[in-house]
C-alpha cells in the first residue's frame, strides 16, 4: 500500500502544468527568435566582407564637392601643414546635378537654393576623446561655440575650425571605380530570411529581445551627454591642477 502511495505521488510529480507549458512554449519561441537575429547578422556580415570588383569601364555618378586647399596658402611655408589637418576635418557632399541646390519653400513659393557646406566640428564628448586624431598645434585652431539644440531644449557645445578662409570648394566628377561582389546564393538567403521576418510580422518581437530599451534611449542620449563627468578622460595631474588654479581665482577674488 505504502508502494502504491509513492508511484501514484511520483506520477503526480511528474505531470506539468499549463502554466508551465506555456512558459517553455514562450522560451522555446524566444529562442527562436533569438536564432533567428544570429543567422540575419551572420549573413549580413558575410555580404559585407565580400571584396570590392574593378569595374571595366567606370562610369559617372553625379558630381561630389569637398575643399581644397586656396592657391596663396599652397605656396606659403606652411602648406604642408594645413593639407594634414585638412584630410582630418574635410567634408564631401554629393549631388545630382552641378550647381548642389536643394528645393525650398518661401511664401509659399518653391526656390532653389544652394546647399551650405561647412568643414568638420567637433562636439564636445569628441574633443575630449583620447581618440581623437588632431594634435595640440591643430586644436589651437579651433575655438568653442554654444548654440541652443533641439529647440532650445539644452545647450549643444561644438569646436569650430577659426580660419575657413585657407579652404575652398572645388567640384569634381563622382566616378565610379569599383562595385561591390556579389553573390547570388547569399543574397538569396538574406531575401528568404528577410521575407520570412516581414511576413510572420517578427521584426519587432527580434528587437525587443535583442536589444530591448535601448532603443527608446536613443533620443535621450543627447540630453545625457550635458550630465557627463567633465574630469572623464583625463589624468590625476590635469585635475589637480585645475582644482588648485580655481583655488587661487577664489582666493584673489575675495
Amino acid at each position: 500500500m505504502h508502494t502504491n502511495n509513492g508511484q501514484l505521488y511520483a506520477l503526480s510529480y511528474r505531470l506539468r502544468s499549463a502554466r508551465n507549458k506555456k512558459r517553455s512554449q514562450k522560451k522555446d519561441v524566444e529562442k527562436r527568435l533569438i536564432q533567428l537575429h544570429k543567422q540575419e547578422v551572420k549573413l549580413w556580415t558575410d555580404r559585407r566582407k565580400l571584396p570590392w570588383v574593378l569595374l571595366a569601364e567606370p562610369y559617372q555618378k553625379g558630381w561630389k564637392r569637398f575643399f581644397v586647399l586656396r592657391e596663396d596658402v599652397k605656396r606659403t611655408n606652411n602648406a604642408g601643414f594645413y593639407e594634414s589637418l585638412l584630410e582630418k576635418i574635410n567634408t564631401i557632399q554629393y549631388s545630382k546635378d552641378k550647381g548642389f541646390k536643394v528645393k525650398k519653400r518661401r511664401m509659399r513659393k518653391r526656390v532653389y537654393e544652394v546647399k551650405k557646406q561647412s568643414l568638420r566640428e567637433f562636439y564636445e564628448w569628441e574633443w575630449n576623446s583620447p581618440r581623437l586624431q588632431l594634435t595640440e598645434n591643430e586644436k589651437a585652431f579651433f575655438c568653442r561655440q554654444e548654440t541652443l539644440c533641439s529647440k532650445g531644449k539644452y545647450t549643444c557645445v561644438k569646436y569650430v575650425y577659426a580660419e575657413p578662409w585657407r579652404f575652398v570648394l572645388q567640384i569634381r566628377p563622382h566616378m565610379i571605380t569599383h562595385m561591390k561582389m556579389i553573390d547570388e546564393d547569399l543574397e538569396r538567403e538574406v531575401q528568404q530570411l528577410k521575407n520570412y521576418v516581414e511576413r510572420n510580422y517578427l521584426r519587432h518581437k527580434i528587437i525587443k529581445m535583442t536589444k530591448g530599451r535601448k532603443q527608446n534611449q536613443r533620443k535621450y542620449y543627447n540630453i545625457k551627454m550635458n550630465y557627463q563627468d567633465q574630469f572623464k578622460n583625463k589624468p590625476l595631474y590635469s585635475v589637480l591642477d585645475e582644482c588648485s588654479r580655481e583655488k587661487n581665482t577664489i582666493n584673489n577674488q575675495t
